[in-house]
């Protein structure tokens, strides 16, 4: 129970970083909900600017998503860019990625099974 309580308190931490700016210097929202439409827990989530030569920073920064679970992200790097490749890491090694996604059109990534 304990755990449960930190991991809902961190997540909710974390919400609030992500969310606090909602629209860049552009006017153009950025956020994205994430959702886990899998059966395995996400442990790690990358999103990078198109033009990045890496996976920036692990998003979940040591939390995760469990299946059936959603968040939202504020995906703005200060850049201006809308295009970003995204990557998702599952329990089981699974590695979901998505390029050129419009983060400033799209509202949700949504991973399933068969993605």
């Amino acid at each position: 129970m304990k755990n449960t309580f930190k991991t809902v308190a961190l997540i909710a931490t974390v919400l609030m970083a992500f969310t606090a700016s909602a629209n860049s210097a552009d006017g153009k929202d950025r956020r994205i909900d994430l959702v886990n439409d899998t059966s395995v827990t996400m442990t790690e989530f990358y999103a990078s600017n198109i033009d990045s030569d890496s996976w920036e920073e692990d998003i979940l920064d040591g939390d995760y998503l469990r299946p059936g679970k959603k968040f939202e992200i504020n995906i703005d790097d200060g850049t201006g860019y809308c295009l970003f490749d995204l990557k998702a890491v599952f329990a089981d090694g699974d590695v979901v990625t998505e390029n050129d996604f419009n983060v400033c059109v799209e509202t949700r990534w949504r991973i399933y099974n068969s993605n």
